[in-house]
Protein backbone atom coordinates (compact mmCIF):
# COMPACT_ATOMS: atom_id res chain seq x y z
CA UNK A 1 0.00 0.00 0.00
CA UNK A 2 1.22 3.40 -1.23
CA UNK A 3 0.57 6.00 1.39
CA UNK A 4 2.90 8.91 -0.47
CA UNK A 5 1.22 11.50 -2.00
CA UNK A 6 1.01 12.08 -5.91
CA UNK A 7 2.97 13.76 -8.11
CA UNK A 8 0.11 16.80 -8.02
CA UNK A 9 0.04 17.24 -4.39
CA UNK A 10 4.30 17.53 -4.52
CA UNK A 11 4.00 20.01 -6.83
CA UNK A 12 1.50 21.66 -4.81
CA UNK A 13 3.73 21.53 -1.70
CA UNK A 14 6.74 22.94 -3.47
CA UNK A 15 4.40 25.64 -4.46
CA UNK A 16 3.48 26.04 -1.38
CA UNK A 17 6.34 26.30 0.13
CA UNK A 18 8.00 28.82 -2.37
CA UNK A 19 4.93 31.42 -2.18
CA UNK A 20 5.45 31.41 1.91
CA UNK A 21 9.26 31.41 2.19
CA UNK A 22 8.81 34.19 -0.11
CA UNK A 23 5.69 36.20 1.51
CA UNK A 24 5.51 34.28 5.07
CA UNK A 25 9.16 34.98 6.40
CA UNK A 26 9.59 35.29 10.25
CA UNK A 27 9.98 39.19 9.91
CA UNK A 28 6.26 38.87 9.73
CA UNK A 29 5.73 36.69 12.03
CA UNK A 30 7.64 38.94 14.30
CA UNK A 31 6.02 42.09 13.26
CA UNK A 32 2.74 40.35 14.85
CA UNK A 33 4.62 39.20 18.11
CA UNK A 34 6.38 42.56 18.45
CA UNK A 35 2.63 44.57 18.37
CA UNK A 36 0.35 44.13 21.04
CA UNK A 37 -2.54 45.71 19.14
CA UNK A 38 -1.98 43.43 16.20
CA UNK A 39 -3.82 39.38 16.21
CA UNK A 40 -2.66 38.56 13.09
CA UNK A 41 -0.59 39.56 9.65
CA UNK A 42 -3.21 40.79 7.15
CA UNK A 43 -0.91 41.61 4.15
CA UNK A 44 -0.17 37.21 4.62
CA UNK A 45 -3.60 36.41 4.80
CA UNK A 46 -4.79 38.44 2.30
CA UNK A 47 -1.98 36.50 -0.14
CA UNK A 48 -3.10 33.60 1.61
CA UNK A 49 -6.70 34.38 0.46
CA UNK A 50 -5.85 35.17 -3.29
CA UNK A 51 -4.22 31.90 -3.65
CA UNK A 52 -7.23 29.93 -3.04
CA UNK A 53 -6.30 28.10 0.13
CA UNK A 54 -9.08 28.49 2.30
CA UNK A 55 -11.44 26.38 -0.89
CA UNK A 56 -9.32 23.41 -1.06
CA UNK A 57 -11.41 20.84 0.45
CA UNK A 58 -15.13 23.06 -0.24
CA UNK A 59 -16.70 22.08 -3.21
CA UNK A 60 -16.41 23.87 -6.02
CA UNK A 61 -20.63 24.28 -6.44
CA UNK A 62 -19.99 26.35 -3.30
CA UNK A 63 -16.64 28.38 -5.17
CA UNK A 64 -14.16 26.10 -3.68
CA UNK A 65 -11.25 24.39 -5.69
CA UNK A 66 -12.78 21.21 -4.75
CA UNK A 67 -9.76 19.18 -4.53
CA UNK A 68 -9.44 17.02 -0.99
CA UNK A 69 -7.93 16.41 2.62
CA UNK A 70 -5.10 15.33 1.19
CA UNK A 71 -4.07 18.48 -0.66
CA UNK A 72 -5.12 20.41 2.69
CA UNK A 73 -2.79 18.77 4.64
CA UNK A 74 -0.13 19.18 2.22
CA UNK A 75 -0.93 23.14 2.51
CA UNK A 76 -1.01 22.16 6.63
CA UNK A 77 2.64 21.11 6.67
CA UNK A 78 3.67 24.38 4.70
CA UNK A 79 1.70 26.84 6.75
CA UNK A 80 3.38 25.01 9.81
CA UNK A 81 6.82 25.49 8.42
CA UNK A 82 6.34 29.42 7.87
CA UNK A 83 4.93 29.62 11.46
CA UNK A 84 1.83 30.96 9.29
CA UNK A 85 0.28 34.05 11.87
CA UNK A 86 -2.69 33.78 10.45
CA UNK A 87 -5.96 32.24 11.09
CA UNK A 88 -5.99 29.66 8.49
CA UNK A 89 -6.34 26.76 10.63
CA UNK A 90 -9.21 28.20 12.76
CA UNK A 91 -11.10 28.67 9.26
CA UNK A 92 -10.33 26.15 6.68
CA UNK A 93 -9.88 23.39 9.39
CA UNK A 94 -11.84 23.71 12.74
CA UNK A 95 -15.47 25.74 11.35
CA UNK A 96 -15.32 24.57 7.17
CA UNK A 97 -14.65 20.80 8.39
CA UNK A 98 -17.62 21.11 11.29
CA UNK A 99 -19.85 22.75 8.45
CA UNK A 100 -18.78 19.80 6.05
CA UNK A 101 -19.72 17.56 8.87
CA UNK A 102 -22.49 18.94 10.30
CA UNK A 103 -23.96 21.41 8.15
CA UNK A 104 -27.09 21.50 5.79
CA UNK A 105 -26.92 22.44 2.19
CA UNK A 106 -28.43 25.39 2.44
CA UNK A 107 -25.91 26.73 5.31
CA UNK A 108 -22.73 25.59 3.19
CA UNK A 109 -24.20 27.57 0.22
CA UNK A 110 -25.02 30.81 2.64
CA UNK A 111 -21.10 30.29 4.58
CA UNK A 112 -18.76 28.25 1.93
CA UNK A 113 -18.91 31.25 -0.12
CA UNK A 114 -17.43 34.05 2.08
CA UNK A 115 -14.60 31.40 3.79
CA UNK A 116 -13.57 31.08 0.21
CA UNK A 117 -13.45 34.85 -0.39
CA UNK A 118 -11.76 35.44 2.88
CA UNK A 119 -15.01 37.74 3.74
CA UNK A 120 -16.02 34.75 6.14
CA UNK A 121 -13.25 33.97 8.83
CA UNK A 122 -14.23 31.32 10.91
CA UNK A 123 -13.33 29.89 14.53
CA UNK A 124 -14.30 27.01 16.62
CA UNK A 125 -15.78 27.74 20.51
CA UNK A 126 -15.84 24.66 22.98
CA UNK A 127 -13.53 25.31 25.67
CA UNK A 128 -15.00 26.96 28.72
CA UNK A 129 -11.66 26.75 30.99
CA UNK A 130 -9.22 24.32 31.52
CA UNK A 131 -9.77 20.06 31.11
CA UNK A 132 -11.54 18.49 27.75
CA UNK A 133 -15.11 20.24 27.23
CA UNK A 134 -17.81 17.52 28.78
CA UNK A 135 -21.50 17.72 27.97
CA UNK A 136 -22.23 17.50 31.95
CA UNK A 137 -19.60 20.25 32.26
CA UNK A 138 -20.58 22.75 29.93
CA UNK A 139 -22.70 26.07 30.68
CA UNK A 140 -22.96 27.80 27.42
CA UNK A 141 -27.05 27.00 26.64
CA UNK A 142 -28.91 27.08 23.20
CA UNK A 143 -32.44 27.16 23.11
CA UNK A 144 -32.99 26.29 19.60
CA UNK A 145 -32.83 30.11 18.77
CA UNK A 146 -30.52 31.88 20.68
CA UNK A 147 -27.16 31.48 22.57
CA UNK A 148 -25.82 32.19 26.25
CA UNK A 149 -22.82 31.41 28.20
CA UNK A 150 -18.78 32.02 28.13
CA UNK A 151 -16.21 30.49 25.96
CA UNK A 152 -12.36 30.65 26.80
CA UNK A 153 -10.27 30.90 25.03
CA UNK A 154 -11.20 30.44 21.48
CA UNK A 155 -7.98 30.78 19.24
CA UNK A 156 -8.78 33.60 16.57
CA UNK A 157 -12.01 34.62 18.23
CA UNK A 158 -10.85 37.88 18.59
CA UNK A 159 -10.79 38.18 14.52
CA UNK A 160 -13.21 35.99 13.41
CA UNK A 161 -16.65 36.75 11.74
CA UNK A 162 -18.37 33.44 12.58
CA UNK A 163 -17.88 30.54 15.40
CA UNK A 164 -19.06 27.00 15.45
CA UNK A 165 -20.11 26.59 19.42
CA UNK A 166 -20.71 23.51 21.25
CA UNK A 167 -23.19 24.24 23.46
CA UNK A 168 -25.81 22.28 26.16
CA UNK A 169 -29.50 22.07 24.55
CA UNK A 170 -31.58 19.90 26.70
CA UNK A 171 -30.11 17.04 28.32
CA UNK A 172 -27.25 16.49 25.48
CA UNK A 173 -25.47 18.98 23.28
CA UNK A 174 -25.57 20.54 20.28
CA UNK A 175 -23.35 22.31 17.40
CA UNK A 176 -24.10 26.00 16.51
CA UNK A 177 -23.16 28.43 14.25
CA UNK A 178 -23.12 32.39 15.20
CA UNK A 179 -22.57 35.49 13.56
CA UNK A 180 -20.31 37.17 15.75
CA UNK A 181 -20.80 40.45 14.16
CA UNK A 182 -24.03 40.25 15.72
CA UNK A 183 -25.64 41.54 18.55
CA UNK A 184 -25.29 39.68 21.68
CA UNK A 185 -21.73 39.19 21.12
CA UNK A 186 -19.03 40.50 23.40
CA UNK A 187 -14.75 39.41 22.80
CA UNK A 188 -12.01 39.96 25.01
CA UNK A 189 -8.51 39.30 23.64
CA UNK A 190 -6.84 36.85 26.02
CA UNK A 191 -2.99 36.62 26.50
CA UNK A 192 -1.09 33.65 25.32
CA UNK A 193 1.81 32.21 25.51
CA UNK A 194 2.23 32.81 21.73
CA UNK A 195 0.31 36.12 20.89
CA UNK A 196 1.23 35.30 16.58
CA UNK A 197 -1.92 32.74 17.04
CA UNK A 198 -4.55 35.18 19.09
CA UNK A 199 -6.75 33.81 21.32
CA UNK A 200 -10.07 35.98 22.68
CA UNK A 201 -12.95 35.35 25.68
CA UNK A 202 -15.68 34.94 24.11
CA UNK A 203 -19.51 36.18 25.84
CA UNK A 204 -22.95 35.61 24.36
CA UNK A 205 -26.17 37.08 25.97
CA UNK A 206 -29.18 36.28 24.00
CA UNK A 207 -26.98 35.45 20.34
CA UNK A 208 -29.13 34.43 17.57
CA UNK A 209 -27.71 31.07 16.57
CA UNK A 210 -28.68 27.99 13.92
CA UNK A 211 -28.34 24.42 14.70
CA UNK A 212 -26.12 22.41 12.67
CA UNK A 213 -27.27 18.72 12.69
CA UNK A 214 -29.54 17.39 14.83
CA UNK A 215 -30.17 18.25 18.27
CA UNK A 216 -28.26 16.42 21.15
CA UNK A 217 -25.50 15.22 18.74
CA UNK A 218 -23.31 17.73 19.19
CA UNK A 219 -21.11 15.33 21.50
CA UNK A 220 -20.78 12.82 18.54
CA UNK A 221 -20.45 15.64 15.81
CA UNK A 222 -17.22 17.20 17.90
CA UNK A 223 -15.74 14.04 18.40
CA UNK A 224 -15.66 13.67 14.79
CA UNK A 225 -14.51 17.26 13.64
CA UNK A 226 -11.80 16.82 16.76
CA UNK A 227 -10.61 13.14 14.91
CA UNK A 228 -10.84 15.33 11.37
CA UNK A 229 -8.76 18.43 12.96
CA UNK A 230 -5.99 16.15 14.55
CA UNK A 231 -4.82 14.97 11.63
CA UNK A 232 -4.48 18.25 9.87
CA UNK A 233 -2.98 20.19 12.84
CA UNK A 234 -0.31 16.93 12.51
CA UNK A 235 0.57 18.11 9.20
CA UNK A 236 1.12 21.56 10.92
CA UNK A 237 2.98 20.41 13.55
CA UNK A 238 5.25 18.32 11.73
CA UNK A 239 6.12 21.05 9.23
CA UNK A 240 7.07 23.06 12.30
CA UNK A 241 9.48 19.89 13.81
CA UNK A 242 11.14 19.66 10.32
CA UNK A 243 11.74 23.55 9.84
CA UNK A 244 13.56 22.67 13.18
CA UNK A 245 15.67 20.25 11.82
CA UNK A 246 16.61 22.23 9.55
CA UNK A 247 17.92 25.12 11.69
CA UNK A 248 19.76 23.11 13.86
CA UNK A 249 21.46 20.83 11.15
CA UNK A 250 22.43 24.20 9.50
CA UNK A 251 23.31 26.02 12.59
CA UNK A 252 25.98 23.15 13.41
CA UNK A 253 27.01 22.95 10.08
CA UNK A 254 28.28 26.57 9.92
CA UNK A 255 29.02 27.12 13.97
CA UNK A 256 32.46 26.56 14.70
CA UNK A 257 34.12 26.11 17.68
CA UNK A 258 37.50 25.05 18.89
CA UNK A 259 38.57 25.07 14.77
CA UNK A 260 35.83 22.47 13.77
CA UNK A 261 32.23 22.50 13.06
CA UNK A 262 30.51 21.76 16.15
CA UNK A 263 28.27 19.02 14.39
CA UNK A 264 31.32 17.15 14.42
CA UNK A 265 30.80 16.78 18.14
CA UNK A 266 29.06 13.18 18.89
CA UNK A 267 26.31 15.13 21.28
CA UNK A 268 25.38 16.88 18.80
CA UNK A 269 24.98 14.12 16.29
CA UNK A 270 22.74 12.90 18.46
CA UNK A 271 20.68 15.65 19.11
CA UNK A 272 20.45 16.08 15.64
CA UNK A 273 19.87 11.62 15.09
CA UNK A 274 16.89 11.81 17.45
CA UNK A 275 15.14 14.86 16.45
CA UNK A 276 14.91 13.17 12.51
CA UNK A 277 13.47 9.79 13.91
CA UNK A 278 10.91 11.37 15.85
CA UNK A 279 9.79 13.63 12.90
CA UNK A 280 9.85 10.42 10.93
CA UNK A 281 8.30 8.80 13.19
CA UNK A 282 5.52 11.37 13.23
CA UNK A 283 5.32 11.53 9.32
CA UNK A 284 5.07 7.68 9.31
CA UNK A 285 1.92 8.80 11.50
CA UNK A 286 0.48 11.79 10.12
CA UNK A 287 0.56 9.78 6.69
CA UNK A 288 -1.42 7.13 7.74
CA UNK A 289 -3.61 9.68 9.57
CA UNK A 290 -3.86 11.46 6.03
CA UNK A 291 -5.29 8.32 4.18
CA UNK A 292 -7.81 7.23 7.26
CA UNK A 293 -9.19 11.49 6.69
CA UNK A 294 -9.30 11.30 2.94
CA UNK A 295 -10.76 7.77 2.39
CA UNK A 296 -13.36 8.09 5.65
CA UNK A 297 -11.91 5.02 6.87
CA UNK A 298 -12.75 3.24 10.01
CA UNK A 299 -9.61 3.15 11.76
CA UNK A 300 -9.81 7.61 11.44
CA UNK A 301 -10.31 7.60 15.36
CA UNK A 302 -6.90 5.69 15.98
CA UNK A 303 -5.13 6.82 13.00
CA UNK A 304 -6.29 10.79 14.34
CA UNK A 305 -4.86 9.53 17.33
CA UNK A 306 -1.92 8.40 16.71
CA UNK A 307 -0.93 11.35 14.20
CA UNK A 308 -1.62 13.51 17.04
CA UNK A 309 0.61 12.30 19.77
CA UNK A 310 3.83 11.22 17.78
CA UNK A 311 3.54 14.97 16.35
CA UNK A 312 2.87 16.77 19.05
CA UNK A 313 6.02 15.08 20.83
CA UNK A 314 8.49 15.50 17.66
CA UNK A 315 7.63 19.27 17.57
CA UNK A 316 8.28 19.78 21.23
CA UNK A 317 11.49 18.03 20.72
CA UNK A 318 12.63 19.26 17.83
CA UNK A 319 12.11 22.88 19.00
CA UNK A 320 13.72 22.24 22.41
CA UNK A 321 16.54 21.01 21.14
CA UNK A 322 16.69 23.29 18.31
CA UNK A 323 17.26 26.11 21.23
CA UNK A 324 19.46 23.68 23.01
CA UNK A 325 21.61 23.40 19.73
CA UNK A 326 21.82 27.10 19.33
CA UNK A 327 23.49 27.04 22.54
CA UNK A 328 23.58 30.22 24.66
CA UNK A 329 21.90 32.67 21.67
CA UNK A 330 19.27 29.83 21.17
CA UNK A 331 17.60 31.09 24.45
CA UNK A 332 17.55 35.27 23.36
CA UNK A 333 14.96 37.10 21.71
CA UNK A 334 16.48 37.99 18.48
CA UNK A 335 16.99 34.23 17.34
CA UNK A 336 13.84 32.85 16.01
CA UNK A 337 14.19 29.22 17.84
CA UNK A 338 11.67 30.53 20.64
CA UNK A 339 9.16 30.88 17.94
CA UNK A 340 8.74 27.59 17.03
CA UNK A 341 8.91 26.31 20.47
CA UNK A 342 5.83 28.85 21.09
CA UNK A 343 4.28 27.66 18.89
CA UNK A 344 5.12 23.55 19.39
CA UNK A 345 3.32 24.48 22.90
CA UNK A 346 0.41 25.94 21.92
CA UNK A 347 -0.37 22.95 18.74
CA UNK A 348 0.32 20.68 21.54
CA UNK A 349 -3.33 21.76 23.46
CA UNK A 350 -5.34 23.33 20.82
CA UNK A 351 -7.07 20.47 19.91
CA UNK A 352 -7.00 18.80 23.52
CA UNK A 353 -4.17 17.79 25.61
CA UNK A 354 -1.60 14.63 24.87
CA UNK A 355 -3.42 13.25 27.58
CA UNK A 356 -6.86 13.44 26.30
CA UNK A 357 -5.58 11.71 22.91
CA UNK A 358 -3.90 8.96 25.05
CA UNK A 359 -7.30 8.10 25.96
CA UNK A 360 -8.58 8.40 22.89
CA UNK A 361 -5.99 6.06 21.57
CA UNK A 362 -6.44 3.85 24.19
CA UNK A 363 -10.32 3.54 23.29
CA UNK A 364 -10.16 3.26 20.01
CA UNK A 365 -7.74 0.02 20.40
CA UNK A 366 -9.81 -1.67 22.53
CA UNK A 367 -12.59 -1.21 20.41
CA UNK A 368 -10.73 -2.44 17.57
CA UNK A 369 -9.17 -5.60 19.60
CA UNK A 370 -12.87 -6.36 20.56
CA UNK A 371 -14.52 -6.97 17.44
Amino acid sequence: MNFDFSEDQKFLRDEARKFLTAECTTQHVREVLNDDDTSHHEGVWKKVVEMGWLGTAIPEEHGGLGLGMLELCVIAEEMGRALAPVPFASTAYFFTEALKLAGSQAQQAAVFPGVVSGDVVGCYAASEGPGDPQVSKLTTTFDGDTLNGKKIPVTDGDVATHAVVLAKEGSGASLVLVDLTGDGVTRETVDTLEPTRSHAKITFNGAKAERLGEAGHGADLAAQLMDRVAVLIAFEQLGGASRCLDMATDYAKERYAFGRPIGGNQAIKHKLAEMYVKNEVARSNAYYGAWALSTDATELPEAAAAARLAASEAYWFASKENIQTHGGMGFTWEVDCHLFYRRAKLLAVQAGAPKVWKEKLVKALELKNAA
